[in-house]
């Protein structure tokens, strides 16, 4: 009987035969011989370096041929006979130089940018250079933290690499334990990685995700960030959008998410110095200049600021206590969805958000998976939006630990679109919601994401064609015109969005928006360990900042707006975990 493999590739030349009057018949062609041409091993590679551009929905061990991954990359836009630098990179990467020779592929590969990030490179270039009995080691080493399945003698480095991934104890951000592993098994291999690190810039390691939006994009400068470490805190990250503001010169840091107690004087801070940890705290804070140095006699420092150390303490104190709210309810609480799809009915250009139902499917799988009742309204105008919200609110929601609320849609700054083109603002959809219109959620957290852009300015901007009549591409955003409206600060909201304000949000018509199916594979992962929802909107900012639309290399940050008081920390869910 044929393999597998085999049976595939007589299929591909097939449909080779069925496309010969047409055009891309030659490419095709050389798509089949190059990939009779590549090994099993090959092949994996292959689909590990491109784990971030098909968005991690394809496993390297799962791909049986060549030609099947070439037909994933064909249907997510990113190789075609216009656009075969991807292919000539690959070729590249793993040493197939006769192949880019003989098929004339060398001036086909990229003179400005590489899709295939530089920490997906740096992963397989240790890989090669990691014997069997070297990997033999590793796995050894990992016993306590990846299950046995991952640590069979049939699994490759490349699948131990991207089960640790999953795990979240590797990523661009941080590649501690790979240095641990790697200084205990073969040394030799530690200057890759010290040389990596050097190139792209330090990392903060508090910042895990899959991978770094600079290793996306050789060209673009290192993301810079603001926030501070640890879990229960929000960073937010931002590669193309408004400027940050300047600290002042008092030296004051105001950050309206930062407790009271966390927020920092750098006038307190000015006359320390700084050699020693400076490269360290700087990824956690805005900026720290000091003008001034003192003497290194411990004595004089204890003079100057006697009260520092005590304060660190005090501050870690309170972090260990930060309490958590309630989840001990009959029920978790209602999730009400919102689910604006056609638009024929609106008197602007909105067209219909393809791909949205995906986003529907998923968000109903994980919030019923979280114990929550999960109600969804389609295509609704503003008026039934509102009276929808309000018949919410007028529930007893009195046995309920909390509500979510999920608005997919097209959008404006501080606003979304009913069907109809009505706008209706985040304060509106909120009101009544509040502890003072609906006392059974008087002290509960309020949920709500919002999947829709915040104005139409692109992060990473190049002409595109958004959401409009006669697309034929597969990312959209859900942009609308900018509107006054502005979301105001209410006791226990937390408020996810898809993006930062004045930006578009991105969604692919057979994949879903990236912002919520990031926020539901992480809710799926993060949940069961017991995260908060903080950490997670954390992770997602991440994730989604790495993401990136090939065809224009658009990107997009979201951002979450919080006015939590306490912790929201789901209880783990007896039932399997729900399939995205």
């Amino acid at each position: 009987m044929l393999s597998v493999s085999v049976k595939q590739s007589v299929c591909h030349i097939n449909r080779v035969l069925l496309y010969t009057d047409r055009p891309e018949m030659e490419f095709r062609k050389k798509l089949l011989t190059v990939g009779m041409a590549l090994s099993k091993d090959e092949t994996e590679a292959l689909a590990f370096l491109c784990t971030d551009i098909l968005n991690r929905t394809v496993d390297p061990s799962s791909v049986e041929s060549a030609v099947e991954f070439f037909d994933r990359l064909e249907a997510h836009g990113v190789l075609s006979e216009d656009h075969p630098f991807l292919l000539a990179d690959l070729l590249d990467v793993i040493g197939r130089y006769r192949l880019l020779r003989e098929f004339d592929l060398n001036c086909k590969r990229s003179t400005t940018r590489s899709l295939i990030p530089s920490y997906r490179k740096l992963l397989y270039q240790l890989s090669e250079n990691i014997t069997e009995n070297d990997l033999k080691s590793i796995k050894f080493l990992l016993t306590k933290d990846l299950q046995r399945a991952r640590l069979e003698p049939n699994v490759s480095t490349l699948e131990v690499f991207l089960a640790l991934e999953r795990k979240d104890l590797l990523s661009s951000s941080d590649l501690r334990l790979l240095e641990q592993i790697l200084g205990q098994v073969c040394p030799v291999l530690l200057k890759d990685i010290q040389q990596f690190k050097a190139t792209h810039g330090e990392q903060t390691p508090h910042l895990k995700g899959r991978i770094a939006q600079e290793t996306g994009l050789d060209d673009l400068p290192p993301r810079s960030s603001s926030g501070i470490s640890g879990h229960g805190t929000t960073t937010t990250s931002l590669l193309e959008g408004p400027p940050s503001e300047e600290i002042p010169a008092s030296g004051h840091v105001e950050d309206p998410y930062l407790p009271q107690n966390l927020r920092l004087d750098l006038e307190q801070l000015s006359s320390l110095q700084l050699s020693d940890t400076q490269t360290e705290n700087e990824s956690h804070m805005h900026a720290v200049s000091s003008t001034e140095t003192l003497s290194s006699s411990e004595t004089n420092r204890a003079e100057c600021h006697p009260q520092l150390p005590q304060a660190a303490e005090e501050d870690e104190e309170d972090q260990t206590v930060l309490a958590a709210y309630p989840m001990s309810g009959r029920e978790r609480g209602f999730c009400w969805i919102v689910n604006n799809f056609d638009f024929s009915r609106s008197p602007g250009t909105q067209s219909k958000r393809m791909g949205t139902q995906i986003d529907e499917e998923s968000l109903r799988h994980v919030f019923t998976w979280l114990g929550f009742q999960v109600e969804v309204v389609r295509d609704a105008t503003r008026g039934q939006m509102l009276s929808s919200m309000r018949e919410l609110a007028s529930r007893d929601h009195s046995g309920m630990d909390c509500v979510a609320c999920v608005v997919l849609s097209h959008g404006l700054e501080g606003g979304v679109y009913g069907v109809d083109g009505g706008v209706v603002s985040l304060e509106e959809l909120q009101e009544p919601l509040n502890g003072r219109r609906c006392a059974y959620l008087r002290g509960k957290p309020k949920l709500f994401f919002i999947q829709a852009c915040q104005g139409t300015q692109e992060q990473q901007a190049v002409p595109v064609q958004a959401d409009g009549p006669g697309g034929h591409v597969d990312i959209f955003c859900d942009a609308g015109v900018q509107a006054s409206e502005r979301l105001t600060c209410r006791e226990d909201f937390l408020t996810g969005m898809a993006t930062v304000p004045s930006y578009v949000s991105l969604r692919h018509q057979k994949q879903g928006s990236w912002f919520i199916q990031s926020l539901c594979q992480n809710l799926v992962q993060m949940v069961p360990r017991g995260q908060d929802l903080v950490s997670i909107l954390t992770k997602v900012n991440d994730d989604v900042s790495q993401m990136f639309d090939p065809t224009s290399s658009r990107r997009q940050m979201p951002q979450p707006a919080i006015f939590l008081r306490k912790r929201v920390v789901f209880p783990v869910p007896e039932g399997p975990l729900p399939s995205l």
